[in-house]
């Protein structure tokens, strides 16, 4: 549907006037593009999770909102092209989540409101000008800061006192890799503790780093979040445990699943809250 299809898309409401005399009202149906870099198999909790948020506010998707749905399947790549496939369509606000997503709205528009839903130090990786002041026509949440990782590895001596080598596992290609690593180096020279950080394409990958971690003795993991570790969730949830090793993710949904233990923003209420974002968008609009 092209844009001056959208536009004559509306709703028509009739009150009652002066004297009686029916008036006819004309609400303007918003439409929401979602910029998804994984698959929708991937992400079906966040999804119910926005439209649940966007109900909460009184949008009601078929009623008086309308969402296009992209996903780049882990293609990053195509991100660009998809987020200007949702220009085209004319959306008034683009919804994306992590920062290649971000990245890819912020090329196919200047002016349409983009909210990130859950990004990953936005400032350092030069989303957003800082966290007080974003700028441009970006807003949203961050769920990785810094001070997350140092919290991570607090949690996981805990569980393993004699902690000398913790490993990490992250997806190649995202931006904010070095900024995880740094922050986890950090934290760790304090408490003389090594990291050993391992990148994974794809499962093979996934089993592949669990053979080089076990051959290195790590004593623990950390998994940064992002598109490709919850791709490989699976994979790596297997794994961990067939070899006793602890592991701590960033959110919560991989100790729903029955994991050890994680540390980080619930990222499914913060795909909820994006409703508040959008409205703000759309008072400003």
């Amino acid at each position: 549907m092209d844009r001056r299809t959208f536009i004559s898309g509306v709703a028509v409401v009739t009150v009652t006037g002066p004297r009686g005399v029916p008036v006819q009202r004309v609400l303007k149906i918003h439409r929401i593009g979602f910029l998804g870099g994984t698959s929708r198999d991937a992400q079906p909790h966040l999804i119910d999770a926005f439209e649940i948020g966007l109900r909460e506010r009184g949008y009601v998707p078929g009623a008086n909102i309308v969402i296009e749905y992209r996903f780049a399947d882990g293609h990053f790549d195509r991100l660009p092209t998809l987020a200007t496939e949702l220009v085209g369509l004319g959306v008034d606000v683009i919804v994306t989540g992590l920062n290649p997503g971000v990245f890819g709205a912020k090329r196919a528009t200047a002016t349409i409101p983009i909210v990130m839903a859950a990004s990953f130090f936005p400032v350092e990786d030069g989303l957003v000008a800082s966290l007080a002041r974003p700028g441009g026509n970006l807003t949203g949440f961050a769920q990785e800061t810094g001070a997350e990782v140092a919290k991570r590895l607090q949690l996981l001596m805990e569980i393993v006192p004699t902690l000398t080598r913790v490993a990490t596992l992250s997806g190649v290609g995202m931006s904010y890799n070095p900024y995880f690593v740094t922050a986890l180096r950090d934290a760790a020279l304090a408490i003389g503790v090594s990291v050993l950080p391992f990148d994974i394409r794809n499962v093979e990958d996934v089993y592949q780093a669990f053979v080089d971690i076990e051959r290195a003795r790590a004593d623990g993991l950390i998994i940064f979040g992002g598109p490709v570790t919850l791709e490989n969730r699976s994979a790596i949830i297997v794994l961990a445990a067939k070899r006793h090793l602890p592991a701590v993710w960033s959110d919560r949904e991989r100790v729903v699943d029955g994991r050890l233990m994680s540390y980080g923003a619930d990222v499914t209420d913060l795909y909820r809250l994006c409703q508040r974002c959008f409205a703000l968008s759309m008072a400003v609009a």
